[in-house]
C-alpha cells in the first residue's frame, strides 16, 4: 500500500515536471474542490454603471467570497429566508499558476481556464450594511451563493470578450451583454489583485456582472449561458435556517 502511494506521488511529480501546462489544466478541472479563494469584481460593466448612475471606478474593486459558497449543477440554490437575493451572471477565470505582482502582459500564462458563474447577492443586506459602514460578508458569501459550471480549458475559449453572457429566471431573459462591456479587462483585474494577494492554482476570479440583474425566489429556475457554448441551470429553494 505504501509503495503504491509512493509510486502515485512519483508519477504525479513526473507529470508536473514534464508537462506542467497539461498538469495544471487537469488539476484545475477540480477547482471547486481544490480552490482556496474566490476573488470577485464589483462595478465592472459599463451597462451597470449607466443603469445605476454610478461613478466609473479608477481601479478594480475586488472582494472575497468563501469557497463554501460553491455549488455545481445538480445542486440547488438555497435562499436564506431573511434575504432578498438577486442573480448576477459572470465569467469566471481559473488560475493555473501561482503568481504575485503579475504583469498584465503575463496574465494569460497564469490562466488555466474559465467557467460560467452566478454571483448571488442579498441586495437588502448589502444596502443596509453599506449605509451603516459595515461589511457585507453574509450578503455575498452565504451557502450556495456561487453556482458554477464545469471547467472550460483556456484552449477552448480563444477570445472570451467576443462572447455574450446572459441569464434567465423562469425563462424570462434578464441579463444579456457582451463581455467586451467590462470596465477593466481580465488582465487588468488579475494583475491588480496579484499586487496585494498571491494568486494560487484553482483560485477563481469573478469578473463582474452587467446591469439588469433581478430577484430569485424559492420555486424559481435560474438559467445562464456563455454565448452558445455553455449553459447552466439551477432550481431555487428556501434555506433551512
Amino acid at each position: 500500500m505504501i509503495r503504491t502511494s509512493l509510486l502515485k506521488t512519483s508519477l504525479n511529480d513526473l507529470v508536473r515536471t514534464l508537462v506542467p501546462k497539461l498538469y495544471s489544466t487537469m488539476e484545475c478541472e477540480n477547482f471547486v474542490q481544490l480552490g482556496k479563494k474566490i476573488v470577485a469584481a464589483a462595478q465592472n460593466y459599463k451597462s451597470l454603471i449607466r443603469e445605476r448612475n454610478l461613478e466609473t471606478p479608477t481601479f478594480p474593486v475586488m472582494f472575497l467570497k468563501p469557497t463554501s459558497s460553491y455549488i455545481v449543477e445538480g445542486q440547488t440554490i438555497e435562499v436564506p429566508k431573511d434575504f432578498d437575493v438577486y442573480e448576477e451572471v459572470e465569467l469566471g477565470v481559473i488560475i493555473g499558476k501561482k503568481g504575485k505582482n503579475i504583469k498584465p502582459s503575463e496574465v494569460m500564462d497564469h490562466i488555466a481556464g474559465y467557467c460560467l458563474a452566478l454571483d448571488l447577492t442579498a441586495v437588502d443586506d448589502m444596502k443596509n450594511s453599506r449605509a451603516k459602514g459595515l461589511p457585507w460578508t453574509f450578503g455575498k458569501g452565504f451557502d450556495t451563493a456561487c453556482p458554477v459550471s464545469k471547467f472550460i480549458p483556456k484552449s477552448d475559449l480563444k477570445d472570451p470578450t467576443s462572447l455574450k453572457i446572459w441569464c434567465k429566471v423562469n425563462d424570462k431573459l434578464l441579463q444579456d451583454c457582451l463581455l467586451s462591456d467590462m470596465v477593466f479587462t481580465m488582465e487588468q483585474m488579475i494583475s491588480y489583485t496579484s499586487r496585494y494577494m498571491t494568486l494560487e492554482p484553482n483560485d477563481l476570479i469573478l469578473t463582474g456582472s452587467p446591469g439588469n440583474n433581478g430577484p430569485i425566489r424559492p420555486g424559481d429556475v435560474v438559467e445562464a449561458g456563455l454565448g452558445d457554448i455553455m449553459t447552466i441551470k439551477f432550481p431555487v429553494k428556501s434555506m433551512e435556517n
